[in-house]
C-alpha cells in the first residue's frame, strides 16, 4: 500500500535534514554548527551525483520503471526532490548566518567583501596581482570561441558583457591550484574565500567590456557510473579500467546547476540552455556553493578559542598494557585480545602489522581494504613486510565510492613494493575487513 511508505529518496532528504538540524542547535559548539553544515552540503551534493543521477538516467529509458513503494515514476520522482531541496538550501541560508554572526565574537570571521577594510583591500590587491592573475583564464563564449566544458562541482564566476551594442557572455574558472581561503592581515582569524574576492574583480579581466552581471555558480554531474556496466577487454588491467571509468564520471550530464545570490535573466536563461538543463534543477544560495574549507579553519584558530567552539577531543582508550619484553604479535599468539573501534585503540593493530612485518617467523599477510586516508601507515607496514621478503596479498576494493581515485593510487603504491594486489569480485563490494597473519 504505497501510503503506509516513504519514497527512499525523499525520506533521505529528511535525513539530511536532520543533519542540517544539528547546525541550529544551540547547545551544539558553534565550531560543530558548522561543521554539521558542511557535512550537510556534502551529502547533498552526494545525494545529485548519485542518487539524482541514477533517477536521470531512468527517466530517460523507454519503459521507465515504478518505484513500488510509492508509485512514482523515476520523472515524478526527481519532481519531487527539486521542489523539496528549495526549502533545505533556504535552511541552510539561515544557519550559516546565524553562525557566522555568533562566530564573529569569537574573532573567527568569514568577512564579505564589502566589509573590508582600507588595509585589506590594499593587501588583496597586491596579492591579486601577485599570485592570482598569472593563474586566471578568462574566456569570452561567442562564435569562435564555444561554451566549455564545466567541471563537476568546480566553481566559475559567469558574467554578462557588453561592448557598444553588443552583448555577450564571459566565464572565469576558479583556479584549484589557489588557496580557496585568503586571511587577512590583522588580529583574530579573519578570512573571504576566493571566489568571492574574485568576483569583484572580473572587470579588470573583461577590461574591453563593460561587465553588466555577475555570479558565482557550480555544475553537478551524473556520477552513478557502475564498472561493471561498461565493457573491457579481458587482458586489460582493471586498475587502469577504472581510471577510464573515473574520467568518463566527469563528463557525465548536469543534474543541478548552483547559483551564489543573485542573477540576470539573460545570464540565467544562457547558461540553462548550454547546459540543457530545466529551470527546476537551477538552485539559488546564499551560503558559499563549497564548504570544504571549513575543516582547515581549525588550524588557523588560536587553540584556547577552538576549545570554545568544539567537542572536547575524544581519545580512544589504551586496550591492554603490553607485558615488558613482549610484543603484540607474541601476546597474541598465546591469548585472544578483543578490540572494539573506535572506542579502543587503533594503535595495538597497527603495532601488530608492523611487527609481523620484521618477524622473521612471518610468512605471510592477508588483508581487505575499502577506504584509505591519504597518509597511512597501514600501507608502509604492507609494503615494508613485502620488501622483507614477506607474502603479502592485498585486496583493494577500487569502487568506495568517490575514494576510487585514492585508492588506485594506493594500489599502485603497494604493487610497486611487491605485494600482490587482487581488485575484488565481479557484481560485488568487498566492505570486510579481514586480516590474517601466517
Amino acid at each position: 500500500v504505497p501510503a503506509l511508505y516513504r519514497n527512499r529518496e525523499l525520506s533521505w532528504l529528511k535525513f539530511n535534514q536532520r543533519v542540517l538540524e544539528e547546525a541550529q542547535d544551540e547547545t551544539v559548539p558553534l565550531y560543530e554548527r558548522l561543521k554539521f553544515v558542511s557535512i550537510f552540503t556534502s551529502n547533498l551534493d552526494e545525494f545529485f551525483m548519485i542518487r539524482v543521477g541514477s533517477l536521470y538516467d531512468l527517466s530517460l529509458l523507454k519503459n521507465p520503471p515504478i518505484d513500488n513503494k510509492s508509485g512514482l515514476t523515476p520523472a515524478a520522482q526527481l519532481d519531487a526532490i527539486f521542489a523539496a531541496v528549495i526549502p533545505l538550501y533556504k535552511q541552510r541560508d539561515s544557519a550559516y548566518r546565524h553562525i557566522q554572526q555568533q562566530l564573529a565574537d569569537y574573532t573567527l570571521c568569514h568577512v564579505a567583501y564589502r566589509d573590508l577594510t582600507r588595509a585589506d583591500l590594499k593587501y588583496l590587491d597586491a596579492y591579486f596581482q601577485s599570485y592570482i592573475l598569472p593563474v586566471l583564464s578568462p574566456q569570452v563564449v561567442d562564435l569562435h570561441h564555444p561554451f566549455p566544458h564545466l567541471a563537476n562541482k568546480a566553481l566559475y564566476i559567469a558574467v554578462t558583457l557588453q561592448r557598444a551594442q553588443m552583448h555577450t557572455f564571459g566565464l572565469v574558472p576558479i583556479p584549484s591550484s589557489l588557496p580557496r581561503v585568503l586571511f587577512l592581515p590583522g588580529g583574530g582569524v579573519r578570512y573571504i574565500l576566493l571566489e568571492d574576492f574574485l568576483v569583484e574583480y572580473v572587470d579588470l579581466l573583461f577590461d574591453m567590456y563593460n561587465v553588466t552581471d555577475r555570479t558565482i555558480l557550480s555544475v553537478t554531474r551524473n556520477a552513478d557510473i557502475n564498472p561493471n556496466d561498461a565493457s573491457y577487454d579481458f587482458d586489460e588491467d582493471y586498475r587502469h579500467h577504472m581510471k577510464k571509468i573515473l574520467k568518463k564520471r566527469s563528463r557525465l550530464a548536469p543534474v543541478r546547476l548552483e547559483i551564489q545570490g543573485s542573477i540576470s535573466e539573460p545570464l540565467l536563461a544562457f547558461l540553462t540552455a548550454r547546459l540543457s538543463l530545466p529551470r527546476q534543477q537551477g538552485f539559488y544560495s546564499k551560503t558559499p556553493l563549497d564548504l570544504s574549507f571549513v575543516g582547515s579553519l581549525a588550524e588557523h584558530c588560536p587553540l584556547a578559542v577552538l576549545r570554545q567552539l568544539s567537542y572536547p577531543p575524544f581519545a580512544p582508550q589504551q586496550t591492554f598494557p603490553l607485558p615488558p619484553k613482549q610484543g603484540v604479535l607474541q601476546m597474541v599468539a598465546h591469548r585472544d585480545v578483543l578490540l572494539a573501534f573506535p572506542y579502543q585503540s587503533m594503535q595495538p593493530f597497527l603495532q601488530l602489522l608492523r611487527e609481523a612485518s620484521q618477524d622473521p617467523a612471518v610468512l605471510s599477510i592477508r588483508i581487505t581494504i575499502y577506504r584509505l586516508s591519504n597518509k597511512a601507515k597501514l600501507v608502509e607496514y604492507l609494503c615494508a613486510a613485502a620488501e622483507n621478503g614477506k607474502d603479502v596479498t592485498v585486496l583493494m576494493e577500487l569502487r568506495a565510492r568517490f575514494d576510487e581515485q585514492n585508492n588506485i593510487n594506493w594500489a599502485g603504491v603497494l604493487e610497486d613494493s611487491g605485494c600482490t594486489v587482487l581488485y575484488g569480485f565481479e557484481e560485488y563490494k568487498v566492505h570486510s575487513k579481514i586480516c590474517l597473519i601466517t
